[in-house]
């Protein structure tokens, strides 16, 4: 009898140890599934907030190339920098979809979206002094999304 006892309680011991051995295993596993999940947005976003703020940038330069070419009454050139001005607003809209997808902060999707404005307000300045405030606005609109940015990732 006493080697029954023995056995049956050697039996549960094993499977007691099994269960628990069983659940720590699991929930390493599930941190280490969050982990890689959390990494991976957060890569995702840095690419997104990078590729926004890259678009944005691209987008700004070549308004401003539009507004001197069409100051210096260059038709054709100033033409051809509209129709680009187009793919690249385009380019830096669909940045600002990544982003607002990636983004849980509505506050930050705002401040992307207001950045988009104020570049877009770049090429048309009347002057030489207005279109000095306008990048200046855009640039300051560019650094604060990339600052805010810096903060989700």
């Amino acid at each position: 009898m006493e080697a029954v006892a023995a056995s049956v309680i050697a039996v549960l011991g094993t499977l007691l140890g099994a269960g628990v051995t069983h659940s720590f295993q699991r929930r390493a596993i599930e941190r280490t599934e969050e982990f890689t999940r959390g990494e991976k947005l957060r890569q995702e976003r840095i690419d997104a907030y990078c590729a926004y703020a890259g678009a944005l940038v691209g987008y700004r330069r070549l308004l401003v190339d539009r507004w001197f070419r069409r100051e210096e009454n260059r038709h054709e050139e100033s033409e051809a920098a509209r129709f680009q001005s187009y793919e690249l607003r385009s380019e830096a809209q669909e940045a600002l979809f990544r982003v607002q997808l990636l983004t849980a902060d509505d506050a930050l999707v705002r401040q992307a979206a207001a950045a988009l404005e104020d570049v877009a307000e770049v090429h048309k300045a009347a002057d030489r002094d207005a279109l000095a405030e306008r990048r200046r606005v855009s640039r300051e609109a560019i650094n604060s999304f990339v600052a805010a940015a810096k903060r989700h990732v």
